[in-house]
Parts: structure tokens; C-alpha cells; sequence
């Protein structure tokens, strides 16, 4: 099976100024492509770096990507970086130099000399076609295929589309991989790997993967086969087994959100909702209103920091939170009550909490959170303590009212 390593370059990615989304990006598609990433590499903007870098990457697989370093400027050196590890001098292309010079000259500005730079690749390499100003690179040595794509995500893209899936065609007909994603939450991660015991031990076909991110815990099922209905087979047998092992731990696949499964309950079993937030701040209605169609269920919500606000707008008894504090499991109850007779809906949610990083004391620390949800048969309210992070405390919060509302939706 032919492998990919991945190269991505500028020191904006190591110094944390931006995020590497282009290496989670090429790393999910080329997995469904069939060709899985074996290596990745981070490198800074230098020429002797990066030629390290291409010759480290072309010792761990077949197919080498870099992105990155294609600009004018002078810290982008991918195409120089290059040359030198193909032992190849660069070559200005006439026909690449027109192409620039017709981009800027559709759009009325005069090219900066630096841009000539853009129309130089390596001897013996080939130019692909780009959107912007800097064309690709692709070059072939040592039987193995070295391709550099832009850093702007958008060119970098469609360029990956459009001509470096193409030339790994060859590779995806001679095999093939399917990747199921079943998405979880309401236990943690060494929870779920010891129900799942044997299932997530490397070397296994089906491969069981899992990563989490702020409690929602993703399995990801990889299975290799000679075709795709094979692999395909076996992820199917792979997720029953998972389903039957975690049942109502998971809530969906693929990418979808708590807030996204949720939404959709509400709108096939035709109930709508109403929200009273508190610690969260509005947060649990932007992730119910980010999904599309939203109104069809979601009518209101109120963020009731302070106490008046919660005796004012949702008529939380004011002796209420004199006698068991805003941050109740009393207090949660009455706003989620509260809200959902002043909304006329089927369900209310209501959190109330201390995000911190002050406030706390010895009985209620930061990060004690109630989460309510209200209906006309029953009330239930949770109590958790998060770890006190207050941007993790207010997500946590709010993801776990969905997953309550999730099951008593019974979905």
C-alpha cells in the first residue's frame, strides 16, 4: 500500500500564529482516497530545513506533499529548499511568467518584480495549475513523487483536487480504504477503550482509532481491502459491533454535532425548545441557531447572568436563591421551568454555573455547573464539575444539556 508524508512549511505554524489546518485537511482526504499519511513534518522558513525535511519525508513513504513557502517573498524558499534536495538548479519558465503577468493584468495592477520568482520551478519538474499567482510543483525522483502546493488554503485545495489526485490515481485503483466515523459522548476516552477491549489494538484491519476533543470522543474505523465493497463490509460489521458494545454513548457519525442530532430530533418528532443560559452566555443557542433550519424548532432563549435578570425574566423565586445560592440545582430547575411556560414550548434547557476563573469557594468551585431539562411530564437536572477552564467549563456545560435533551429524545 502506497504511503503519503506530509510537509508543512512556515514559521507562522510553529510559533502557533496560525493553525495547521491544511494537514488536517489533506490527512482526512487522502485516508479516503485510500492512500494513508504515515509522517508529518512542521518546518521553519529555511531552505537547508526544508530540504531536510523532503529528504526525511521521502524516507517514511512514496508520496511526498509539502504546503507552504510558494509566495514572492523572501521567507518563501519551498521551491529553492526544492531544487536542492532534487539536486537540480531552477529553471525560469517563459510560460509560467506569462500566466503571471496575465493575472495581474487582468485586474489592473502592475506585477511586483518580486512575483517573478513564481515562475521558476525546479529542472525536469512539472507546473500545476493554480488559481493565484504561484503555480505548484510536481517532481519525480528516486521513484517516488514530490509535490508542493500553496499555504492559502483555497488554492491548496483545489489544486490538491484538481491535479494531485489525479496523478495518484494509479495508486487508488490497486487498493482501497473506507473510514467510518461513529461519534460519542457521556464517557471518557479510557472508559470506552476498555469496553472495547481487543477492538482497538494496532496492527488490527478493521483499525479502531479514537480522538477526543472537549468530551466528544471520535472513533474512527479504518479498514483496508483490495476493493471498496470488501472494506466497506468490514467497517459495516465494525460499526455494529460498536453500537452494540456503546449504545446510547454514541450519538452520531461522520462530523456531526450534539447540537446538529439534537436539531434534527426536535424537527422529526415536531417539538421545539427554548433556552435560559447563565455561566454559558448565550454559547448553547449559537450551537443550536449554527445549524440550518433551526427555526423549525428553536424558538427562544434568555442568558440571565445576573440574579434579578433570573427572578425578572424567567420568575425564579427571589427566596430561592437566597436559600440555595444562583448556582443550585433548585435554581437551574426554576429557570428551566421557567422558561419553557414563558416560551409555550416542549422543552427548555437551563445552565448555571461558575466558569471562573474566580468565584469559587470550598462548596462550589469553579467549574460546578447544573444543567436542566424541563418538559411537561418530568424535570431533570444534572450536577458536574468540570475542570476549571473557563472557555472548556462553558463548552462542556452546554454540550452536556444537549446530550441530556438527546436522551430523552431517546435517540
Amino acid at each position: 500500500m502506497k504511503k503519503v508524508s506530509l510537509i508543512s512549511i512556515g514559521n507562522e505554524l510553529l510559533s502557533g500564529q496560525t493553525v495547521n489546518s491544511n494537514g488536517a485537511y489533506l490527512s482526512a482526504e487522502l485516508l479516503s482516497a485510500g492512500i494513508p499519511v504515515v509522517s508529518a513534518y512542521v518546518i521553519a522558513d529555511e531552505i537547508d530545513a526544508i530540504a531536510r525535511a523532503f529528504e526525511l519525508a521521502s524516507a517514511d513513504a512514496d508520496v511526498v506533499i509539502a504546503t507552504g513557502g510558494l509566495g514572492p517573498t523572501d521567507d518563501d524558499l519551498t521551491r529553492q529548499a526544492l531544487a536542492k534536495f532534487l539536486g537540480v538548479e531552477l529553471e525560469l519558465r517563459d510560460e509560467l511568467l506569462e500566466k503571471i503577468e496575465n493575472f495581474f493584468i487582468s485586474r489592473n495592477r502592475p506585477m511586483p518584480a518580486k512575483n517573478k520568482i513564481q515562475a521558476c520551478i525546479p529542472a525536469g519538474a512539472k507546473a500545476l495549475a493554480n488559481i493565484g499567482t504561484a503555480p505548484g510543483i510536481l517532481a519525480e525522483s528516486r521513484g517516488k513523487l514530490f509535490f508542493t502546493l500553496p499555504g492559502v488554503p483555497s488554492e491548496m485545495k483545489r489544486m490538491f483536487a484538481e491535479s494531485v489526485l489525479l496523478e495518484l490515481r494509479p495508486f487508488t485503483d490497486t487498493q482501497a480504504v473506507v473510514v467510518r466515523k461513529l461519534k460519542c459522548f457521556g464517557a471518557g476516552e479510557s472508559t470506552i477503550a476498555e469496553r472495547l477491549g481487543t477492538m482497538m489494538q494496532r496492527g488490527r484491519n478493521p483499525l479502531i482509532n479514537c480522538t477526543v476533543s472537549s468530551g466528544v470522543i471520535t472513533l474512527h474505523i479504518v479498514a483496508k481491502a483490495e476493493d471498496r465493497e470488501t472494506a466497506g463490509q468490514m467497517a459495516q460489521r465494525d460499526e455494529t459491533t460498536l453500537r452494540n458494545i456503546l449504545g446510547e454513548w454514541i450519538y452520531g457519525t461522520a462530523d456531526q454535532s450534539l447540537a446538529e442530532v439534537v436539531g434534527e430530533a426536535l424537527a422529526r418528532q415536531q417539538k421545539t425548545l427554548a433556552v435560559a443560559e447563565s455561566c454559558t452566555g448565550g454559547l448553547l443557542a449559537k450551537m443550536l441557531t449554527d445549524i440550518s433550519g433551526a427555526t423549525a424548532y428553536f424558538r427562544c432563549g434568555w442568558i440571565t447572568y445576573s440574579n434579578e435578570a433570573k427572578i425578572n425574566e424567567l420568575g425564579v423565586p427571589d427566596g430561592l436563591i437566597a436559600e440555595y445560592g444562583a448556582v443550585s440545582e433548585q435554581v437551574a430547575e426554576a429557570m428551566a421551568r421557567g422558561a419553557r411556560k414563558k416560551a409555550d414550548t416542549d422543552f427548555a434547557i437551563s445552565i448555571t454555573g461558575i466558569a471562573g476563573p474566580t468565584g469559587g469557594t470550598e462548596q462550589k468551585p469553579v467549574g460546578l455547573v447544573y444543567m436542566s431539562v424541563d418538559s411537561e411530564k418530568e424535570n431533570h437536572t444534572n450536577r458536574c464539575v468540570f475542570s476549571p477552564d473557563r472557555r472548556a467549563i462553558r463548552l462542556r456545560a452546554a454540550q452536556t444539556a444537549l446530550n441530556m435533551l438527546r436522551q430523552k429524545l431517546n435517540i
